[in-house]
């Protein structure tokens, strides 16, 4: 049964805030991400979302994004984006999907998820520039939470299964190619066999700054929608 992967989901249903004032191409996006899903997905498949799903500031307010989500084929796995605010706990958001009723979600969050022998792993991510304290501090902690999520999936699948990571913040960048400069995120990945990182974040222009291919031994690709023109990626 397939995996498949997309981010930057930017959806508004709640919310006045239209990605068509980021370009054309974002005009309707909503539509065909939904014509690509339901050509491609079906009920036992997989899908993960790097980030940035609603627009959302409070998850109460994120109903209708949720219901857009829950009503399309397969099982949903989401990271949390810099533009989550209404990213809470894992208890809450739990409730939340329970008490609605939405039953084929799940989020990625200090933990690990199995699916056809092989884990689910990942995190946020940082600018990975370090250029304040403040950088600095939240880079190692999305360090630290990128190893326990990788942690978590061996400890409760086991060692011998492909871990495949997903950030939403690129995990590297071009200075780290330049100086041949292996970053937290890279050794830690390097650390537990890592082959393959996806990734989303980078829209429109920045496009064109994405490191994709295999770099110090890992497959990096970019999949925020836009950066697959709004149809779904198969990973495997």
């Amino acid at each position: 049964m397939p995996i498949y992967t997309i981010g930057d989901l930017h959806l508004s249903f709640s919310e006045n805030k239209p990605m068509s004032i980021f370009g054309e191409n974002w005009e309707e996006h909503e539509e065909k991400i939904k014509k690509d899903w339901l050509e491609k997905v079906k009920d036992e498949d997989l899908v993960i979302i790097p980030g940035d799903f609603s627009w959302s500031t409070y998850l109460k307010d994120t109903y209708e994004d949720f219901k857009y989500l829950n009503n399309l084929p397969g099982k949903k796995l989401l990271l949390k984006g810099n533009h989550d605010y209404w990213w809470t706990t894992l208890k809450s958001m739990r409730e939340f999907l329970k008490k609605n009723e939405f039953k084929n979600i799940d989020f990625i969050y200090n933990n690990a998820y199995e699916y056809e022998n092989t884990i689910i792993a990942g995190t946020r991510g940082w600018t990975n520039l370090e250029e304040t304290e403040n950088d600095e501090k939240l880079n190692k902690r999305e360090v630290l939470r990128l190893e326990l999520s990788i942690k978590e999936g061996i400890k409760n699948f086991g060692e011998n299964k492909e871990i495949i990571v997903f950030m939403h913040y690129p995990p590297i960048t071009s200075n780290d190619l330049m100086q041949n400069k292996e970053n937290e995120f890279i050794k830690i990945m390097k650390k537990y066999h890592i082959r393959k990182c996806y990734y989303a974040h980078l829209h429109s222009m920045s496009i064109k700054d994405a490191i994709e291919g295999e770099h110090f031994g890992i497959n990096f690709k970019l999949v925020s929608a836009d950066g697959l023109e709004f149809k779904l990626l198969k990973i495997k």
